[in-house]
């Protein structure tokens, strides 16, 4: 299917990023964003424990049509616990949730959020292959994935997307995911692709972060880490200003520069924010600086790992440490 080259990541009007905005200013985010000609918005079952899911119907009431819209299943909060269930009656009803408090009859995309690894993937998409042809999705889409993961889902059913994190500072899609895609006609969907904040200047200092925020768990902004990665930022911030832009639309343009098929789906809860980000689009940048820009951020350079012990535990997507 045919995507934006950037949409917007709704998670942070809901969920895992200090304290959400409120409904109104969410809504008048996501409306600003529909207004400016955001082509796609990125939900799930799991933002928010469903509310990221209802605000994002509220906001595109009576403009449906504007949008591509995708939301995901196998991951939900239950009783304020994150779970994990690939089976299929529970993705079939995910659907269902899922239009519901989206207001519609029909998302564009629908992805697995992760594989459950007690359920072989063919089952968990062939729910979904159910879904499609019952009109109640157009695409599936799979996240957090390898490229073995994606050859076994597509001996099932056609896979549209693929969304795993890629960045400057996140580069596992290039262990085998960003050919596979390019090679398939398969969307690279890269979420976090201003690494959660760190390429935009939305970390000044990661012991100031919420209690709940989901970066405290995270290696790369812990104390052992940080002070390491920190240093990169005042070259980073020179190499911006080359460009002629800030800091986050460096980062965009540099993902889109990795190939047509890659879209970055950048969220944010501001919406000076938002617009800065999709100004990317249109920006030119020398491709000398961008190779300045992957010199200087890459899993050379960056010190921690992605997630903690039990983040690794959730994502099938490939590694450095096993590609060592």
């Amino acid at each position: 299917m045919n995507l934006p080259r950037l949409a917007l990541g709704c998670m942070s009007l809901s969920h895992a990023y200090g304290v959400p905005p409120t409904e109104a200013e969410g809504l008048a985010l996501l409306r600003a964003g529909l207004d400016a000609g955001v082509g796609m918005l990125d939900t799930a079952t799991l933002y928010g424990g469903g509310r990221n899911e209802e605000l994002v119907g509220r906001a595109i009431a009576g403009r449906r049509d504007e949008v591509v819209l995708a939301s995901k299943g196998g991951l939900a909060i239950d009783n304020g616990i994150k779970s994990l269930d690939g089976r299929p009656e529970t993705l079939r009803a995910q659907v269902d949730a899922s239009l519901g408090r989206l207001g519609v009859d029909h998302i564009d995309l629908y992805y697995l959020h992760r594989w459950d690894k007690k359920v072989p993937i063919g089952e968990s998409v062939g729910a979904l292959a159910e879904a499609m042809s019952a009109g109640k999705i157009g695409a599936i889409g799979l996240s957090e994935v390898s490229v073995a993961r994606l050859r076994e889902a597509q001996s099932v059913a056609p896979i549209a997307a693929v969304q795993n994190e890629y960045s400057l500072w996140t580069r596992n899609p290039e262990l085998g995911m960003l050919e596979a895609t390019r090679q398939d006609g398969v969307a690279l969907v890269a979420f976090s692709p201003v690494a959660r904040g760190f390429l935009a200047d939305g970390v000044a200092d990661p012991a100031r972060l919420a209690e709940k925020d989901i970066r405290r768990a995270m290696p790369r902004f812990q104390a052992e880490n940080w002070p390491i990665n920190a240093a990169l930022l005042p070259r980073w911030h020179a190499l911006a200003l080359e460009a002629g832009c800030t800091p986050a639309q460096l980062a965009l343009v540099w993902l889109l520069s990795r190939g047509e098929h890659v879209v970055p789906i950048p969220g944010t809860t501001n919406t000076d924010h938002m617009r800065e980000n999709f100004a990317a689009r249109d920006l030119v940048v020398d491709p000398a600086l961008l190779t300045q820009a992957g010199e200087l951020i890459s899993q050379a350079t960056v010190s921690g790992s992605r997630y903690n012990a039990m983040g690794n535990s959730e994502v099938d997507s490939e590694t450095f440490e096993e590609a060592a």
